[in-house]
């Protein structure tokens, strides 16, 4: 793909020049994951995040059909208030992109647009997976396609409690994508630091996350790695209440007839509403915790 559909903003371009290490962030969660006005002061304290441990942020999305690599304030402003922002994944980028629209990238978005840009770290919330009863209705993120293929590394809460993790990690196995506990050898999921699920192998730093990134890419692994970090302990849900509360949201979203990549922005608002806030709060705690080991992972994956 040619880079003519790139825009790096002042911040990343210097970073860029300077070889500073610089951290990708989605752009979803500012327009379909969370409610106005906390998307745009999540986005910001997000950012300031990892500038204090010495790396860039690089916020993407897609604006007017250009791929933009790090995002003014007035563009977040935008992003977060527009009806008119597309979910952008794999699939939407050539139209989005072509027809000068825009688009809020989602994970597989981000990764195929953070790898357009040499930028080999990603932080997120959780990453997208199998959905419940999908032997039934195949719906599959793209996401963990992504993983398969792209080469960037993923530093999440898990995957979304929404899904079907067991499932989500079996699917991951088969393409050769390691899963990694950070700190931690129960997978993370998303609102919970644990679950039923044990992750690959575990690392307990930020060196040892790095060193194992590099030794996958020097190998000619090409793919992601899911560098699984757990919500902070006093901000983690009850895994039985919660769990409670997603059943119920998916019974809903099954009688309103919601599918597709309608399914995850309605769940995650369903969630809020059911637990009064409280799964938002969670939420914004472990993104800002995401970009704490991330940026350190970047720093030194930038050594």
């Amino acid at each position: 793909m040619k880079t003519e559909w790139l825009e790096f903003s002042k911040e990343v371009l210097e970073a860029k020049k300077n070889n500073l290490p610089i951290v990708a962030l989605e752009s979803t969660i500012i327009s379909h994951g969370m409610p106005y006005p906390q998307n745009v002061e999540t986005a910001k304290e997000v950012e300031d995040i990892i500038r204090k441990n010495g790396a860039v942020p690089a916020t993407i999305a897609i604006i007017e059909g250009k791929i933009k690599i790090g995002l003014s304030e007035d563009e977040i402003e935008f992003l977060a208030k527009s009806d008119n922002i597309e979910k952008a994944s794999r699939r939407d980028l050539p139209y989005l992109i072509a027809g000068k629209k825009n688009g809020a990238t989602t994970v597989a978005a981000t990764m195929i647009c953070a790898e357009l840009a040499g930028i080999k770290v990603f932080v997120t919330g959780g990453i997208g997976g199998v959905h419940r009863e999908a032997e039934h209705t195949m719906d599959i993120s793209a996401d963990l396609q992504e993983l398969a293929k792209t080469s960037v590394a993923v530093v999440c809460a898990g995957a979304k409690s929404i899904l079907d993790i067991g499932l989500t990690l079996e699917y991951l196995e088969t393409y050769g994508v390691p899963v990694v506990g950070y700190g931690t050898k129960s997978l993370p999921a998303f609102y919970t630091r644990t679950s039923p699920f044990e992750v690959n192998f575990s690392v307990e730093d930020p060196k040892e996350a790095a060193d194992m990134i590099q030794t996958k890419w020097a190998l000619g692994l090409d793919g992601g790695v899911v560098i699984a970090n757990p919500i902070p302990e006093k901000d983690a849900l009850d895994e039985k209440y919660i769990t409670e509360i997603i059943e119920k949201a998916l019974q809903e979203a099954k009688e309103n007839h919601i599918t597709g990549k309608k399914v995850t922005p309605f769940l995650l608002s369903r969630v809020k509403e059911l637990t009064e806030g409280t799964s938002l709060v969670a939420n914004i705690a472990l993104v800002k915790n995401n970009a704490e080991v991330g940026s350190k992972i970047a720093v030194e994956l930038n050594k």
